[in-house]
Order: C-alpha cells, then structure tokens, then sequence
C-alpha cells in the first residue's frame, strides 16, 4: 500500500516548522444514508514556516518527525 494523501486547512502556524491541519472527511450513517462530517487534527511537518492560518494543503504521510508527527506538507493549494 502507498502513503496516505490527505487533503485539509492550516488551523495553527504558532510551531517552529510544525503546523496543524484540519482534515475533514464525510462518511454515510449505515442506517440513515445521511453524511456526516468527522474532522481530525494532524500535526504536520513544515520544514520552510511558508504555510499560513488558512492555506488549503495537500499533505502526505511520512517518517516519524516526533512522538506526534507523522505527516509533511506535500503541497500548498491555495
């Protein structure tokens, strides 16, 4: 299997070289047939600080950077 790609918004730039990315994902309610939005937070590697409160990024998933980093930003969207 390859590495994950997950797309998601740059909730937090206060880390040197780290930011927080809010990915959300819909999945459908087995008995309703409704989507339903579940968010989750990475904590993703920045090595450059070019990311901003805001930017849409593509990330991908990588080495272990620290105890709760696993992820580095592939590229900035928009």
């Amino acid at each position: 299997m390859g590495k994950k790609i997950l797309e998601g918004i740059v909730v937090s730039d206060k880390m040197q070289k780290t930011r927080a990315v809010l990915v959300t994902t819909y999945v459908r309610h087995r008995l309703y047939s409704r989507l339903k939005a579940k968010h989750k937070k990475y904590k993703v590697h920045d090595e450059t600080n070019s990311t901003k409160i805001g930017d849409r990024v593509k990330i991908i998933e990588s080495r272990p950077y620290s105890k709760k980093k696993r992820f580095k930003i592939l590229e900035i969207l928009k």
